[in-house]
């Protein structure tokens, strides 16, 4: 195996996928390409570790793990993607019961199934939120718990949603590995 030019990086400048993402234009086009290269972000950051590693929990008391990241941002994605912009308020809530509204992060068990599961939720739910986002308008309003929201401000939260969520990432995979990077 041959030595790395950067090892402090998850993986060399040219190998970064993230850069193959087309440049973006316009608002709309800015807004998705940050939130596409923020769910790439987390998606490295959790990449070649075992169940046991991804549900290690934060400090305690804290519930939170990369698992549990991965449960709670599935859970943003169908949220937003079918509840709110698929006007389908109905729909059961993804990792969240009545009983435990923190099942995202508490049910994020040392499970193999339980990994498999959250990350083929993930996977699903973005899949379907990039449909989704290719047909909005940020100028549009709908609605969020009856208020009428632009759909850009709903946007623009999942940035945010993603942004921070990304930043745990990286000092829970620091935590578990000791590994840093871009």
């Amino acid at each position: 195996m041959s030595e790395r030019a950067n090892p402090d990086m998850w993986v060399e400048p040219e190998d970064d996928p993230r850069e193959d993402l087309p440049p973006a234009s316009g608002e709309k086009g800015v807004l998705l390409e940050y939130l596409d290269r923020y769910r790439m972000t987390f998606e490295m950051k959790c990449e070649g570790l075992d169940a046991e590693q991804l549900a290690r929990r934060s400090v305690p008391p804290s519930s939170m793990s990369l698992l549990g990241l991965a449960r709670h941002l599935a859970r943003v994605e169908h949220s937003w993607s079918r509840r709110v912009f698929g006007a389908q308020p109905e729909l059961p809530r993804l990792y969240r019961t009545d009983e435990d509204p923190d099942l995202d992060f508490n049910g994020a068990v040392a499970d193999d199934a339980v990994v498999a599961d959250a990350w083929e939720s993930w996977r699903r739910e973005v899949a379907h939120a990039r449909e989704v986002e290719a047909t909005l308008d940020p100028d549009a309003t709908t609605y969020v718990h009856g208020r009428p929201t632009e759909v850009r401000d709903i946007l623009v939260h999942l940035v945010e949603e993603y942004a921070r969520h990304v930043g745990h990432a990286d000092l829970l995979r620091e935590c578990v590995d000791g590994r840093t990077g871009q």
